[in-house]
C-alpha cells in the first residue's frame, strides 16, 4: 500500500515537472515572439518616421526656391508657408555683405514683403524651425520688362556642331565576315568634330572622308560628356567595296513648335525646352539654326496613354524664314526675329509674372490649333518653386471645351504656348502627361529669360 502511494507521488511529481517544462517552453516561445513583434514594430516605426521626415524635408525644400527674382524698386509680397526663419544679407562683388548681421530677419511661415532700391544681389540664409541651418537662397534684383505673347506655330531647322553619333552597328565585309570597327570606340551622343585633323560639319563630308581613307586607321576628334578626345578607328571595306566604320550619324534636326514671346529688342523665345535628338535624347549642340513659317495641316487628338501631335508643313525657302536661332538650351530655343516674324506678335505686350506670384487657379494659354491664334482656358494645379526639372515648375490642366474637342488637351507641337495669369505672362507649356492628355507641365517665364 505504501509503495503504491509512493509510486503515485512520483508520478504526480513527474507529471508536475513535465507541466512546468511545458509552461516554461511556452513562456519562452511567447517571449521570443514578443521580442520579434516589438523589433518589427520598432523597425516599421523607424522607417515610417524616416519616410515622413524625408517627405517633409522634400516638401519644404521644394517650397523654397534656390533662386528668387524680385523687381527693382517695387514692393513685392510672397508667401512660402514653411516653418523657417531667414536672414537676408546683401552680397557685394567681394562676396561680403554690407548689411549688419541680424539686421533683416524674416519669418517664412508668414507673408513677406520686400522692396529693393536697385539692381543687386542678396542672399537669404534659411534656418528650419529658426535654428537648423537648411538652405541658402540667392535673391536676384531684376528690372521689370514686358514681352509680346505670340503662340504661333513655327518650323525649326537646326544644324549640329559636327556630326552626332546615333549608334554603332555591324556590316558585312568583302570577305563575308561581319565587322563593327566603331564598337567600344564610339558611343551614342558623341559629337565628331574632325577626321585626321580636318573639320567635319556635314554627314556627307564625314562619310566621304571615311570612304577615301584607303583603309588606313583614322583619328576622330570628338566631344563626349563635355570633354574633347581623340580615338582611332580602322575602316573596313564592305561587300560593295566602300570603306566604313559601322556608325550612324546625324547632322541636323527639324520639327514644329510654338513661339512663346518676342521682346522689345526683337528677340524671340520658343518651345520652353531644348531640341533633343530623337534617338539619343541628347541635347543637340547647335552650329546654326533657322526659324521658318509653318502651317498646321493635321492634328492627331491626344488620348490617355497616347499623346497627340500637330503636323506642320514647312517649306524650306528664303521667303519663309522668320529668323535665326542662336541658342538651343534646356530652357528653350532663342534667337533673332526678322520683319516677317515680328508680324506674328499681334498681342499687346504683357509684364512678366514671377514664380512666387503664380497661384493655383484659372489661367489661359495662347496657341494656334485651327488656323487661328487665340486664348484657351486652363487651370494651374500646382506650382513647384524649386523643382529638380527646370521645365516642370508649373502643373496645369486644360479646361477649355473648344481645345479639348480639337486636341484632347495638350499635344506635341504646342510646346512653347505662353501661359497667362492675371494679365501677366508667367510661363510656357512644355510637356503633356502621357497618362492624361488634359494635363501637362510648364516652365517659368523667368527661367526662359535666364538663357
Amino acid at each position: 500500500m505504501k509503495r503504491q502511494w509512493r509510486d503515485r507521488d512520483e508520478q504526480i511529481k513527474e507529471q508536475a515537472g513535465q507541466d512546468v517544462v511545458i509552461l516554461l517552453q511556452s513562456w519562452k516561445k511567447r517571449t521570443r515572439r514578443m521580442k520579434i513583434y516589438r523589433f518589427s514594430l520598432c523597425l516599421a516605426l523607424f522607417f515610417s518616421c524616416t519616410a515622413l521626415v524625408a517627405g517633409l524635408y522634400y516638401r519644404i525644400d521644394n517650397s523654397i526656391p534656390s533662386v528668387l527674382n524680385v523687381r527693382a524698386r517695387q514692393e513685392q509680397s510672397f508667401f512660402l508657408g514653411v516653418p523657417a526663419e531667414a536672414r537676408i544679407v546683401s552680397v557685394s562683388e567681394s562676396g561680403e555683405s554690407n548689411i549688419p548681421p541680424e539686421a533683416v530677419e524674416i519669418d517664412l511661415s508668414r507673408p513677406v514683403t520686400l522692396k529693393t532700391a536697385q539692381e543687386s544681389s542678396y542672399r537669404m540664409m534659411v534656418k528650419l524651425f529658426g535654428f537648423l541651418p537648411f538652405k541658402e537662397v540667392d535673391i536676384q534684383v531684376i528690372q521689370d520688362q514686358q514681352l509680346i505673347p505670340v503662340g504661333a506655330p513655327v518650323g525649326i531647322y537646326v544644324k549640329t556642331e559636327g556630326v552626332l553619333v546615333i549608334g554603332t552597328g555591324e556590316f558585312q565585309g568583302g570577305d563575308g565576315v561581319s565587322y563593327s570597327p566603331s564598337r567600344y570606340v564610339l558611343k551614342s551622343g558623341d559629337y565628331i568634330r574632325c577626321v585626321n585633323g580636318e573639320a567635319v560639319t556635314e554627314k556627307e563630308d564625314f562619310i566621304k572622308k571615311i570612304e577615301t581613307c584607303g583603309g588606313k586607321p583614322v583619328t576622330l576628334t570628338l566631344e563626349r560628356d563635355g570633354e574633347t578626345m581623340d580615338v582611332r578607328v580602322t575602316p573596313v571595306r564592305d561587300a560593295g567595296g566602300a570603306y566604313k566604320i559601322g556608325v550612324w550619324v546625324r547632322d541636323n534636326a527639324q520639327g514644329v513648335g510654338t513661339m512663346t514671346y518676342i521682346d522689345s529688342q526683337g528677340n524671340f523665345g520658343a518651345l520652353g525646352h531644348g531640341i533633343n535628338d530623337v534617338d539619343t535624347s541628347t541635347l543637340m549642340q547647335m552650329e546654326e539654326g533657322t526659324l521658318y513659317q509653318t502651317d498646321i495641316v493635321d492634328i492627331k487628338k491626344g488620348t490617355d496613354g497616347n499623346p497627340g501631335e500637330m503636323t506642320g508643313m514647312i517649306v524650306y525657302s528664303d521667303d519663309n524664314i522668320l529668323g535665326t536661332i542662336t541658342s538651343n538650351s534646356v530652357r528653350g530655343i532663342f534667337g533673332k526675329c526678322n520683319e516677317r516674324a515680328l508680324e506674328l506678335g499681334t498681342e499687346k505686350p504683357l509684364p512678366i509674372g514671377l514664380k512666387q506670384e503664380i497661384v493655383k487657379g484659372p489661367a489661359r494659354i495662347l496657341c494656334t490649333v485651327e488656323g487661328e491664334t487665340r486664348y484657351y482656358d486652363v487651370e494651374i494645379t500646382a506650382v513647384h518653386l524649386d523643382h529638380d526639372n527646370v521645365n516642370r515648375g508649373i502643373e496645369l490642366t486644360v479646361t477649355d471645351p473648344d481645345l479639348l474637342a480639337v486636341t484632347g488637351g495638350i499635344v506635341q507641337g504646342m510646346s512653347g504656348s505662353p501661359i497667362i495669369q492675371d494679365g501677366k505672362i508667367i510661363g510656357a507649356v512644355t510637356h503633356v502627361l502621357v497618362q492624361d492628355s488634359t494635363k501637362g507641365y510648364g516652365i517659368f517665364i523667368e527661367n526662359m529669360l535666364e538663357h
